[in-house]
């Protein structure tokens, strides 16, 4: 009986072993990446009025990817996300206020502030559903803005948090009002933390995300602690998110109570459909698009310019479902 188990089982173990180890997802870079961080340097160079447009547009982009780390890798539905902007916006502009303007220390001051609070306020979100999440994030991000604005002797309340005395890049590089420092700041903050987050939701981490979103109930029984890392992701995405409210505060050098305020939360879950959920890049492409038409569209229609925003946004639910990317990627699988 023995020998008759080992002939039926050695084959099987053969060709087992000659079957092609299952891989993870392929995390080189594409040449379409390339491409896509190719295109802010050659805007530098083409459009040198647009500067400070085009860093906004980086910062705002970076601010998206943090909720798309949350809601499309990991289904975790917020509308207090502008929350953490604001924490860090505010660590960054009191610090410059109050004597330590030096740029670096206060990004990573501000990451620490808003990651301790995501962290924090993470056990009150993952253990709901949906509605619940939803409710939980918008009341913390409504429940620290009146905190800052009754704190007008710190944050500056309505009039917004003025006197920022930010030092300069690296002792040698000041912030000018062309937005040249301004530029190159944000870009290598936003490419080496978009390098950073592509790895890891490509990891064996990220992938557990994706199960948890499509499937968690799924999840324990292959030993996935999903707790565990929905408090770890939502931890890192509010970390990402006070960098980015940081990169705002020192390259305009003021932070207004809007950085907490509902409607910035609002707008980036508009800015992420607009481009596409759990892509990272659609978040960037989202921003970019979305800042660029209501500059275009406010100037031709200061008035009625979310009229055709909102517009686009229903073409886009309505016939590009998946945002932006997920529309291009569809002609693309259906092109012979």
């Amino acid at each position: 009986m023995n020998a008759f188990a080992d002939t039926e089982t050695k084959p099987v173990a053969k060709v087992a072993a000659m079957l092609p180890a299952p891989k993870l997802p392929n995390d080189r870079w594409q040449p379409l990446e390339i491409v896509f961080w190719l295109l802010p340097i050659a805007a530098y160079f083409a459009f040198p009025g647009y500067l400070v447009l085009i860093s906004q547009i980086m910062i705002v982009g970076l601010f998206a990817v943090s909720l798309d780390l949350i809601l499309g890798y990991a289904g975790i539905v917020s509308l207090g996300h502008a929350a953490f902007f604001g924490l860090g916006a505010y660590t960054a502009g009191l610090l410059a206020v109050h004597g330590w303007g030096e740029p670096l220390s206060g990004l990573l001051a501000a990451a620490v502030v808003a990651g301790v609070a995501g962290l924090l306020t993470s056990f009150l979100v993952v253990r709901g559903q949906d509605l619940t999440r939803l409710m939980v994030t918008l009341g913390i991000g409504l429940m620290l803005f009146e905190a800052a604005n009754k704190a007008s002797s710190i944050t500056g309340g309505v009039d917004g948090l003025s006197g920022m005395m930010v030092g300069k890049l690296f002792g040698t590089f000041e912030f000018d009002l062309n937005g040249n420092v301004a530029f190159w700041y944000s870009f290598a903050v936003l490419f080496v933390l978009f390098a950073v987050l592509r790895r890891v939701v490509k990891s064996p981490f990220g992938l557990t995300l994706i199960g948890i979103r499509e499937g968690v109930r799924r999840m324990p029984s292959l030993g996935v602690n999903v707790n565990r890392r929905l408090v770890v992701i939502f931890t890192v995405g509010a970390a990402v998110a006070g960098v980015a409210g940081a990169l705002l505060a020192q390259t305009t050098q003021f932070v207004g109570l809007d950085a907490l305020g509902f409607p910035r939360s609002a707008e980036l879950v508009i800015i992420l459909v607009l481009g596409g959920t759990g892509r990272l890049y659609g978040g960037l492409v989202g921003a970019a698009v979305f800042m660029l038409l209501q500059d275009y569209i406010a100037g031709l229609n200061p008035t009625y310019w979310q009229f055709y925003i909102g517009l686009l946004l229903v073409l886009i639910v309505l016939f590009a479902r998946g945002g932006i990317l997920g529309g291009l990627e569809r002609l693309r699988k259906e092109k012979p």
